[in-house]
C-alpha cells in the first residue's frame, strides 16, 4: 500500500521533518532501499550511509539532522521502523486457518479459537494450546504440555521430549522417568528446530513474551522469565533459572542449576558456569564481566609475543647468573 509521509509519521508516532506529501509504498535497508521506500538509522556507525541511501525518507533518532532527505524522528527508530513495515506490508498471511487435515491432534487435547496447525503437526494427549497460536509444519507437542495464547512455533520444533536424566549404577545409565511437562506462556515465539525438554518433576517454563531463535536446546526444569531473547545455537542445561529480559547471544552455553539475574546480557559463544547477578554484561568462556573479558582478549592476542619476551628474559637472567658465579 502507498501512504503519504505525513500519514506514515502519524502511524508510527514520529515527528516529520521534510515534505509531508511524499508517497511511500515500501521499506528497505539503508543500502537497498529505493525511491518511494522508507528506511531507518538505529546505529550511529551507519550515519554516513544517510548521504548515499536511495530511500525517500529515513526514520532516525530525534538528535539526527540533515537536509538531504525527509526525516521521521522517533525515540526508538528500530521499533518505529517495525511499525512502518507492518503498516506498509502487513503481516504474513496464512493459506488456511484452523487445523489442517494432515495435522494430528489427540482427542484429549484442546485447541483454542483462532489457532492454526500446519501439516505434520502432532499434538499429544491432554495438551492445551491457547487462542490465536500458529504451529508450523512438523511441530511436535508431547503429552500434558501447555501452550499459551498467541504463541508462534516454527517448523520442526519439539515441545516436551524427555529431559536428559539418567542415574548411573553399576556402570549402567538408567533412565529417570520424566513425568513433568513444559509450559509456554503467552506471546512467546520459538524458531525452527528447537527442543524444549519436559521437566523430570514439575514444569519447564518459557516466560511470556520471550523470543527464541532457531536451533536452541533447553534442558529439563529450566525456568525462563518474561521477555527474554535467546539467539540461535544457545544451549541451556537443566534446572537453570533465568530472570526477566535476559539476552543470550549466539552459541552461549549455560550450565545447569545456576541463577541468571534480571536484565543480564551474555555475548556470543560465552560459557556461563556460575550464577550471574542482575544487570550484568558478560563475555568469554568462562563468562566474565565484559570489561575484564576485553582485557583478557587484548592479552590473549599478544601471547606469542609475550612468550618470546619471557624466553629472552629467561636467557638474560641465565647469562647474568653465569656472570655472577665465582671464578674457579
Amino acid at each position: 500500500m502507498a501512504v503519504t509521509l505525513k500519514e506514515l509519521a502519524d502511524v508510527i508516532g514520529a515527528e516529520l521533518a521534510g515534505d509531508a506529501g511524499i508517497s511511500i509504498s515500501g521499506a528497505g535497508t539503508l543500502e537497498q532501499a529505493k525511491a518511494g521506500e522508507v528506511t531507518f538509522l538505529a546505529n550511529p556507525k551507519y550515519l554516513k550511509q544517510l548521504e548515499t541511501t536511495a530511500a525517500s525518507a529515513v526514520i532516525v533518532a530525534p538528535s539526527v539532522s540533515m537536509d538531504r532527505l525527509p526525516l521521521l524522528k522517533a525515540k526508538d527508530p528500530y521499533y518505529a521502523f517495525a511499525l512502518a513495515v507492518r503498516h506498509l506490508h502487513g503481516t504474513r498471511k496464512h493459506s488456511f486457518t484452523g487445523v489442517h487435515p494432515r495435522a494430528t491432534v489427540d482427542s484429549t487435547a484442546t485447541i483454542g479459537e483462532g489457532t492454526t496447525l500446519y501439516p505434520g503437526v502432532y499434538v499429544g494427549p491432554r495438551v492445551r494450546v491457547g487462542r490465536d497460536c500458529v504451529l508450523h509444519a512438523n511441530v511436535v507437542v508431547y503429552e500434558d504440555c501447555v501452550i499459551g495464547d498467541r504463541v508462534i512455533i516454527h517448523a520442526n520444533t519439539s515441545i516436551g521430549p524427555d529431559g536428559f536424566g539418567f542415574a548411573t549404577n553399576g556402570g549402567i545409565h538408567h533412565k529417570i522417568p520424566q513425568i513433568g511437562n513444559v509450559v509456554i506462556e503467552d506471546d512467546v515465539e520459538i524458531g525452527s528446530n528447537c527442543s524444549i525438554d519436559r521437566a523430570a518433576l514439575g514444569s519447564t517454563v518459557i516466560g511470556k513474551g520471550s523470543k527464541l531463535n532457531d536451533l536452541i536446546a533447553i534442558g529439563h526444569n529450566t525456568k525462563m522469565g518474561p521477555h527474554c531473547l535467546i539467539v540461535s545455537q544457545v544451549g541451556i542445561a537443566g534446572s537453570a533459572n533465568l530472570g526477566h529480559h535476559v539476552t543470550l547471544a549466539g552459541q552461549v552455553g549455560v550450565a545447569g542449576h545456576i541463577e541468571v539475574g534480571d536484565n543480564v546480557t551474555v555475548g556470543a559463544q560465552a560459557g556461563v558456569t556460575n550464577s550471574v547477578p542482575e544487570q550484568s554484561v558478560l563475555l568469554g568462556s568462562p563468562a566474565m564481566p565484559i570489561r575484564q573479558a576485553r582485557r583478557v582478549a587484548a592479552v590473549f592476542v599478544q601471547l606469542p609475543e609475550l612468550q618470546d619476551r619471557v624466553k629472552k628474559l629467561e636467557q638474560s637472567v641465565e647469562e647474568l647468573s653465569k656472570d655472577d658465579e665465582p671464578a674457579a
